[in-house]
């Protein structure tokens, strides 16, 4: 009996083409959560100076109350509250008092169980089980654990054992843009990929109590006065079958490092957590004179919209801050209602790091299914910005047919194109 014939010579392009996906990466479901614990910002300074046991120092609460009111964010939700800071006096000194390891053991337990109940949201939207996450990219800032969060997500989610894993650490509040830059190329690079991202953050990391005076002292009530803890994830995947729902395609995304900026954002850890400090001056001038730069490179090549019509784009911007907001308002000539979901994001959440956009995503999903995205733009972008300092900047297209289109407005401008 005469041997099987030998096959044909693979050729490697050919291969590596049918391996690759036919069409861009989608967002395919977003799921968002929060801990439990919600502060008020008109209550937070009476909490902070309370649970640091610096209630003798009236003038800098008084100066911290106004300082709240100018941040843009009514209400936040934080993982430590009364009772863990009173088990944990160290906190209290960032400077003398080693915390370190007692933090990072609050975010080891803490931070992959938020994570996971995001993720639990997100593919509960998909649809389909979670074993056919085939990527799995992890983002946080939040730790400095091997195995990480990644490692824990597998057996808290279901996951298969052979789920490629991507752990991203301290890209400040860029990381869930870049997270997902990241997720894009594994889906199109991967036919049948389907990614999930998640990004979770813990500010127990940053948790001390206010500098009587001296340098640090408007660094630490910022930091107390506008970041909040929280998780998105996001399903990532192209060419979706029948039963996904694609809302928003990924068409490109870029990263880029504004010159000179090195030292205006600045993050590291220390015996008492984090450290590092944000120039609240600099950073909106430095994106201001830079985004028009940033918007024309990534939506030049499409020739889909124009310098300067920046009207006509859907708008997820991370809420640094509202000075941030105000700055780029300014600088594009925005209407006012083009920054309204990142708006409503930091006064609903305070600034989440790199989950903050995620969670600016899926306002404005809502807000298209509701009709209240006016005009129901199709073209869109993601802007992030972090340490470096960095801007990533991705060009989104809505999925109109799978439900992000405006409701009824949308639906009759569509009837009559």
């Amino acid at each position: 009996m005469g041997s099987a014939p030998a096959p044909a010579p693979a050729n490697v392009r050919e291969i590596c083409r049918a391996r690759r996906a036919d069409g861009p990466a989608a967002v395919l479901a977003i799921g968002t959560a929060n801990p439990a614990n919600c502060v008020l910002q008109d209550d937070f300074p009476d909490f902070y100076f309370r649970a640091t046991n610096s209630e003798h120092l009236v003038g800098l609460k008084e100066k911290f109350k106004r300082i709240c009111q100018k941040l843009g964010v009514q209400k936040r939700y934080l993982h430590h509250t009364e009772e863990l800071l009173r088990a944990h006096p160290e906190f209290l000194d960032h400077v003398d008092s080693p915390s370190l390891d007692e933090r990072l053991d609050i975010a080891k337990a803490a931070v992959p169980e938020l994570a996971a109940e995001a993720c639990r949201k997100a593919i509960a939207e998909w649809g389909r089980p979670a074993a056919d996450i085939t990527h799995l990219v992890v983002t946080t800032n939040s730790g400095a654990h091997i195995p990480g969060v990644d490692f824990q997500l597998v057996p808290l989610l279901g996951l298969r054992p052979t789920v490629r894993r991507t752990m991203l650490y301290l890209n400040g509040c860029f990381a869930g843009a870049a997270a997902l830059r990241v997720a894009k190329d594994l889906a199109e690079n991967n036919r049948g990929a389907r990614v999930l991202v998640v990004c979770a953050e813990l500010t127990v990391m940053l948790f001390t109590r206010p500098a009587a005076e001296g340098p640090l002292q408007f660094q630490t009530l910022i930091n107390q006065g506008l970041f909040g803890d929280g998780a998105g994830a996001v399903i990532v995947g192209a060419d979706p079958v029948p039963a996904e729902r694609a809302l928003f395609e990924i068409v490109s995304a870029a990263q880029t490092i504004i010159p000179d900026s090195e030292g205006v954002i600045t993050m590291h850890l220390t015996k008492g957590g984090y450290g590092g400090n944000i120039s609240t001056r600099q950073v909106p001038e430095l994106i201001g004179g830079n985004v028009e730069r940033c918007l024309v490179d990534a939506f030049e090549p499409l020739g889909v919209v124009g310098a300067g019509c920046w009207n006509d784009l859907f708008w997820d911007v991370h809420p640094g801050s509202s000075a941030i907001l105000d700055k780029i308002d300014d600088v594009l000539q925005l209407k006012p209602e083009k920054l309204a979901a990142s708006r409503r994001v930091l006064s609903e959440y305070g600034n989440m790091f790199g989950v903050t956009v995620i969670f600016v995503l899926d306002e404005l999903r809502r807000r298209m299914e509701k009709g209240e995205e006016e005009g129901a733009p199709e073209w869109g972008v993601m802007l992030a910005f972090g340490p470096g300092l960095t801007v990533e900047t991705m060009v989104l297209h809505r999925c109109v047919e799978q439900g992000t289109g405006g409701g009824a407005a949308a639906a009759e401008k569509l009837a009559v194109a």
